[in-house]
C-alpha cells in the first residue's frame, strides 16, 4: 500500500513538473539580475550528504586559486562549510581581512563549482564574465579587436609610423589588455595593467602643454574617407546600443532620478530601497527579492546607492523620461538607451566642433573618427551609463572657449554630472590669459548661474534648502570620498594580504599634489594656447582619475576628447606676439 500511495503521488507531481520549464533569468549589471520568471516544481526531498563537511573544506583548499590565495593568510582560518540541496556551501574568514573565500562543492561529485576569493568575494563585478558591462557584442573579440583596428588603422601617420603618434595610438588602446583581465576575473593584474597607458597619456599632455608646440604628425586619410567611415560608425553604434546591450545600474539610477524631479521630488534620499519594505515581485536566481513597494506607493527595482550622482546626472535624462516614460521595474528601460545614444552622438559632434574651431576640415573629421571609433566610448553607450554626458559637455565649453560666461556655465553642468571634471574650473577662469579679473569674474558668474540652474531641484521638496543640501552631501560627495574599493592599485591594504603592498599614504600625497597643480593652473602659466589650455584639461581628468580608489573602464572617455585634441588634431600653440612676451628677444652684443 505504501509503494501504491507512492506511485499515485509521483504521477500527480510529474504534469506539473513537466510544464514548469526551465527558470529564466536575465543579468544587467554586474552584480545585479532581473526578476526571475517563478516556476512550479515538485518539492525536494533532502538527502543524506555523501561528504562530510572536513571532506567538503579539503576539497575546497585543494582548488588551485583558493590554495594560492590562502597561502598569502596565517593558517587555520575559521570556516563554516553548509550543507543544502546536494551541495555544500563554503565560507572562510581571516581575522581584520573578514571573509576571504566563498565556494561551492557538488556534494555527489566532489566537484568545485564556484571558487570566489579576494575581491571577488563582495564584489560580483570582480568575477569575470565577458557582457556584464555592455553586453556579449561590443566584448566579443571580433567586435573590439574591429574597432581597435579601425582606430589605429585611420589614425597613424603611415608616413611616419616609428613616432610619437603611433605611441599614443597605442596607449589609447592598451587599456584593452587590462579589460581582457578583468573580464577573466584576475583583478589585480588588471588594474595594475590600467596605470601605465594613463602615466604616458599624462607624461605627454604635459610635455605638449609646456613646450606649447603641436606635433608634426597627422593622419593621412583624405578627409572624406575619415567623414564617410564616421557616419557609418555612428550608425553601427547606435545599432549595437539598440540591438546588443545592456543597462547596468548606473544608468537605471539616471531614469530614477528623472522620473523623481518629473513627479516634484528631490531624488536624493528618495531611490528605491529595499530594507524592510514589502515584497511585490518574485526573487532572482540568488533567492533575492529587489521588487519592492516604495513610499510612493509604486513597486520599484531597488537601487539604493542610485541617488550618488550630480543633479544634472539625472536632469540629463528628463527628455528621455518624457517621451518613454519608466515602467518603475529595471526593464528594457527605452528612456536610458535613448539618452545614452543623444549623449553619444552629442560627444561626436561636440568633437567635430572643436576640431574644426582649431583643425580645419581635417581636425573636424579626426576628432569626430576618433571618438567613433575608440572601443572604450563605444563600452559606455553599450553599457547605458551616465559616463558620457560629463565629457560631452566639456568638450561643448571647449568649442566656446572665447565666452568666458560658456566656459563657466559648461564647467559647472559637467563638474555636477561627474565630479571629475570640477578640478578643471581654476584652469578655465582665463583664457587665453590668466590672472586677468574681469574675465575671471564672467567665468565664475557663468559657473554660479548654471549651478543655480543645476540645483534648483532641491527646492522641490520645499525651501528647507539647508536640509537637502546636508542630504545632498552625505549622499554624494561623502560617500564617494568614504567608499572602498578593489578597482584600483590604493585600497588592496583592506585584504591583508601578503604580497599585496599599502600604498594609501602613496595615494594621499599624489592627491595632494593633484590639487596643488589644479590650483596653480589658475595662475600659472598666464598665456594658454588651445594646445596648451587642451593639454591640461586632459592632464586635470587623468590626474584626477589616478588618484581615485574607486576607478573603472567606464571612465576613460572623460579625459579623451582633451587628449585626442592634443596629441592627435594638433591645435595651434601660442601665437607670435605671446612668443615674444615669453621670450625676449636676446640683447645685441
Amino acid at each position: 500500500m505504501k509503494l501504491a500511495a507512492v506511485a499515485l503521488l509521483a504521477l500527480a507531481l510529474a504534469p506539473a513538473a513537466l510544464a514548469a520549464g526551465p527558470t529564466v533569468s536575465s543579468k544587467t549589471s554586474a552584480g545585479a539580475t532581473t526578476t526571475t520568471v517563478p516556476i512550479t516544481t515538485a518539492p525536494q526531498i533532502e538527502t543524506k550528504a555523501r561528504l562530510t563537511d572536513k571532506q567538503a573544506l579539503a576539497i575546497f583548499f585543494a582548488y588551485p586559486k583558493v590554495h594560492d590565495w590562502l597561502k598569502r593568510y596565517p593558517p587555520h582560518p575559521v570556516t563554516d562549510a553548509t550543507f543544502k540541496n546536494g551541495a555544500w556551501k563554503i565560507m572562510v574568514w581571516s581575522g581584520k581581512a573578514g571573509e576571504i573565500a566563498q565556494g561551492d562543492i557538488d556534494d555527489p561529485t566532489g566537484a568545485v563549482l564556484d571558487a570566489f576569493t579576494g575581491p571577488q568575494v563582495a564584489w560580483s563585478m570582480a568575477r569575470g564574465g565577458p557582457g556584464a558591462f555592455g553586453g556579449k557584442e561590443i566584448n566579443s573579440y571580433g567586435i573590439w579587436l574591429g574597432f581597435c583596428a579601425v582606430f589605429l588603422i585611420g589614425l597613424i601617420d603611415w608616413r611616419r609610423i616609428i613616432s610619437w603618434r603611433t605611441a599614443d595610438l597605442l596607449a589609447f588602446v592598451s587599456f584593452s589588455v587590462s579589460l581582457w583581465f578583468f573580464n577573466h576575473g584576475h583583478i589585480f593584474a588588471a588594474m595594475s595593467l590600467v596605470y601605465p597607458g594613463m602615466v604616458w597619456l599624462l607624461i605627454r599632455c604635459l610635455r605638449l602643454a609646456h613646450i606649447d608646440r603641436a606635433p608634426s604628425t597627422r593622419a593621412r586619410w583624405p578627409v572624406w574617407v575619415l567623414a564617410a567611415l564616421t557616419v557609418f560608425g555612428a550608425g553601427f553604434r547606435i545599432g549595437l546600443n539598440v540591438r546588443a546591450s545592456n543597462v547596468i545600474d548606473v544608468g537605471y539610477s539616471g531614469v530614477i532620478g528623472a522620473e523623481r524631479i518629473a513627479t516634484g521630488q528631490v531624488p536624493y534620499g528618495n531611490f528605491p530601497i529595499e530594507d524592510n519594505r514589502p515584497a511585490c515581485g518574485p526573487a532572482d536566481q540568488n533567492g533575492e527579492i529587489r521588487d519592492r513597494i516604495q513610499t510612493n506607493s509604486y513597486c520599484e527595482t531597488a537601487n539604493a546607492l542610485g541617488d550618488t550622482y550630480g543633479p544634472v546626472s539625472y536632469e540629463a535624462y528628463l527628455p528621455g523620461y518624457w517621451i518613454f516614460g519608466w515602467s518603475h521595474h529595471w526593464d528594457s528601460l527605452p528612456a536610458v538607451h535613448a539618452t545614452s545614444i543623444i549623449f553619444d552622438l552629442l560627444a561626436l559632434i561636440g568633437m567635430a566642433f572643436a576640431g574644426r574651431r582649431f583643425g580645419g576640415a581635417r581636425g573636424a573629421a579626426t576628432m569626430a573618427f576618433a571618438w567613433a571609433a575608440w572601443p572604450f566610448t563605444q563600452y559606455v553607450s553599450s553599457s547605458n551609463t551616465n559616463d558620457a554626458i560629463m565629457p560631452a559637455l566639456l568638450i561643448w565649453g571647449f568649442v566656446l572657449i572665447t565666452s568666458d560666461y560658456g566656459r563657466g556655465a559648461f564647467a559647472a553642468l559637467a563638474g555636477w554630472t561627474k565630479f571629475a571634471a570640477l578640478p578643471v574650473l581654476p584652469l578655465w577662469l582665463g583664457y587665453p590669459e590668466a590672472r586677468r579679473l574681469r574675465v575671471a569674474k564672467r567665468t565664475v558668474i557663468g559657473f554660479a548661474l548654471a549651478t543655480l540652474a543645476a540645483f534648483s531641484i532641491l527646492f522641490l521638496d520645499g525651501f528647507n534648502i539647508i536640509h537637502q543640501v546636508h542630504v545632498f552631501y552625505d549622499r554624494t560627495i561623502k560617500f564617494q570620498i568614504g567608499r572602498s574599493s578593489p578597482f584600483s592599485l590604493w585600497d588592496w591594504r583592506q585584504y591583508h594580504a601578503k604580497g599585496l603592498p599599502n600604498l594609501h599614504a602613496v595615494q594621499i600625497a599624489l592627491q595632494v599634489l593633484f590639487v596643488a597643480g589644479a590650483l596653480a593652473l589658475g595662475w600659472w602659466p598666464k598665456y594658454r594656447s588651445p594646445l596648451r589650455f587642451a593639454a591640461y584639461t586632459g592632464a586635470l581628468l587623468i590626474g584626477f582619475e589616478l588618484v581615485l580608489t574607486h576607478w573603472f573602464y567606464l571612465y576613460l572617455p572623460w579625459f579623451f576628447p582633451f587628449v585626442a585634441l592634443a596629441l592627435l588634431v594638433s591645435p595651434p600653440g601660442r601665437p607670435v606676439e605671446v612668443a615674444a612676451i615669453e621670450e625676449p628677444a636676446p640683447i645685441p652684443v
